[in-house]
């Protein structure tokens, strides 16, 4: 039993720095642009359509925003990277390695 909970335990520790969510009602335009597929100019139209109609209530209001559509964005991709509560987390990126 101890041996299991010390597999689960480490292999959560490794695995968690890979999920990130970035909360689209709360998040900077820096945030937003961490996500793939969405640059500046989307970024800060995500921004202006939440200033304009307030909260997402739903991932799929994205398709409302100007710029944003299934042509333009994997949204399926998207949404494994987005939430619409809590904090946002980013990735943590790999340091390159001192010489």
């Amino acid at each position: 039993m101890k041996k299991l909970f010390i597999a689960v335990a480490t292999t959560l520790a490794i695995a968690n720095p890979a999920f990130a969510a970035v909360n689209i009602n709360t998040a900077t335009q820096a945030e937003l642009e961490t996500l793939k597929g969405i640059n500046a100019a989307k970024a800060k139209a995500i921004i202006d359509y939440r200033k304009k109609a307030g909260a997402f209530r739903s991932t799929d209001e994205l398709e409302n925003v100007e710029g944003i559509s299934p042509v333009t964005v994997d949204l399926h991709e998207l949404r494994k990277d987005i939430s619409l509560t809590g904090p946002t987390t980013l990735k943590k990126e790999a340091k390159p390695a001192a010489k």
